[in-house]
């Protein structure tokens, strides 16, 4: 039976007089806020951190995918405004949830920030109010915990109020896939529910895909990321082999990408990093383990990717070794911190499980990053900052330079010229030289390649 506040909301939300909320204006909450600003909404933002809201109604960004120049030219226009006075929400018709939902160290989910918006919400909560969570989650989150959270003061899913599941596929630093462009899947608690959130991305977004419910819309987004870290923990794999094989597994992917069909080609690296492709896979296994299935295959790779940092450091001592040098006392210069080629995201970075790991072996650890200036102990405990320039005395004032994140800034040129032991872990170096140890394939001494000891 439809519910008599549909009509009224529909015609808002197709009207552009819809009053559209985002709590959360991280990664994926202002590129969201922006979209539905540029497409005619009045979009108000929602976050506990004053800096942010101060920075948005000051017309800058913070994030490297959204413009300063269109958050200022949004402000202008009176369509784009942030808050940390979350008593607002009584006064929006659409409601994006967008906060992070992280693992605890015992690798189950944390759904303290879901739990925190969510019962916020549910204080302001009005009649025909249409509320999406977008924050990536284990399937059944919307039902059995949002909504009854949601339903806590007598109006009903479905009748009163309106929910829906869509998760983010946001990529941080892609040049050609963004929130407008990136098909938006969706999941409504009623059929009604999917159509107003369908009508509401419609607008600012170029294509919807419809799913039959909110839990059908939760294991997409999980069965994506799955599908990357199982296939990058199998690349892995066989990088690890082909070190001990004394094979190339660079020229092994590129030359089996050239098969027209039947391969995808991943892509070796230290280890996985962002706030999604290390974390959903544990998201699917623990709820998994709920229903009493294990998901063996999907564990297996994530003990696999797990591994890669120690590997890293295996590869930095071997190296170290070549030069009768030991890792207990050496000068180790990691070149790229974030977790990712050409942005300053830090989250699940693996470089700073290389750098601990270094660290507890006696290595003297420095960096250095052109997107992050300076760790500080919410990264991972530490306070360093970032050298500002690699010129030939800095290189060769170290024993060893590791590239972890393969930034287009580098010189890598450089780096092989000056720098005694070059480590690379992200093939950025294309040609083998003597002091060149690439991850996955075979080093070269007196001009001919050796496997890795």
């Amino acid at each position: 039976m439809t519910s008599p506040l549909v009509p009224a909301l529909k015609a808002r939300i197709e009207n552009r007089s819809a009053r559209v909320a985002v709590v959360g204006l991280g990664y994926v909450g202002l590129p969201l806020l922006v979209e539905f600003a540029r497409s005619g909404y009045h979009a108000v933002g929602f976050d506990l951190d004053p800096a942010k809201v101060a920075g948005i109604m000051a017309g800058t960004s913070y994030i490297p995918d959204v413009p300063s120049s269109a958050v200022a030219s949004l402000r202008a226009e009176g369509r784009l405004t942030a808050t940390t006075d979350f008593s607002e929400l009584a006064n929006v018709d659409t409601v994006n949830i967008c906060v992070p939902t992280p693992l605890r160290k015992t690798k189950d989910p944390d759904m303290s920030f879901v739990i925190s918006a969510v019962e916020t919400i549910a204080e302001h909560l009005r009649a025909g109010t249409l509320v999406i969570l977008e924050s990536t989650t284990y399937p059944g989150t919307t039902d059995e915990l949002v909504r009854p959270i949601l339903e806590r003061k007598g109006l009903v899913a479905g009748r009163d109020f309106f929910l829906a599941f869509s998760p983010e596929r946001v990529d941080p630093g892609n040049p050609k896939f963004n929130t407008h462009n990136v098909p938006k899947v969706v999941g409504g608690m009623t059929p009604e529910c999917a159509a107003l959130a369908a009508a509401l991305y419609g607008a600012a977004i170029e294509k919807v895909v419809p799913v039959s419910s909110p839990r059908v819309a939760e294991m997409v987004k999980l069965l994506e990321n799955t599908f990357r870290a199982v296939n990058i923990g199998l690349v892995n794999e066989i990088a690890l082999m082909c070190d001990t094989l004394g094979i190339d597994v660079w020229e092994v992917v590129e030359a089996a990408a050239t098969k027209p069909f039947g391969f995808m080609p991943f892509y070796p690296g230290p280890g996985l990093g962002g706030h999604c492709i290390p974390i959903d896979p544990f998201y699917l296994s623990w709820k998994a383990k709920q229903s009493g299935f294990e998901a063996r295959f999907i564990e297996l790779a994530g003990q696999v990717n797990g591994s890669m940092p120690l590997a890293v450091v295996q590869k930095i001592t071997d190296a170290l070794n070549t030069r009768r040098k030991a890792v207990n006392g050496a000068r180790v210069l990691i070149a790229g911190v974030a977790y990712k080629r050409d942005i300053d995201d830090m989250r699940e970075s693996p470089a700073l499980d290389v750098m601990h790991l270094l660290q507890q072996r006696g290595a003297e650890v420095s960096y250095i990053d052109p997107y992050v200036p300076k760790l500080d102990p919410a990264h991972g405990g530490f306070n360093l900052e970032s050298l500002t320039a690699l010129d030939a005395r800095t290189l060769e004032s170290f024993d060893c330079v590791a590239i972890l994140t393969d930034h287009k800034v580098f010189d890598y040129a450089a780096m092989v010229e000056h720098a005694d032991i070059l480590v690379d872990t992200r093939n950025a170096v294309k040609h083998p030289a003597p002091n060149v140890f690439r991850l996955g394939a075979p080093a070269m001494t007196e001009g001919r390649t050796v496997a890795a000891v």
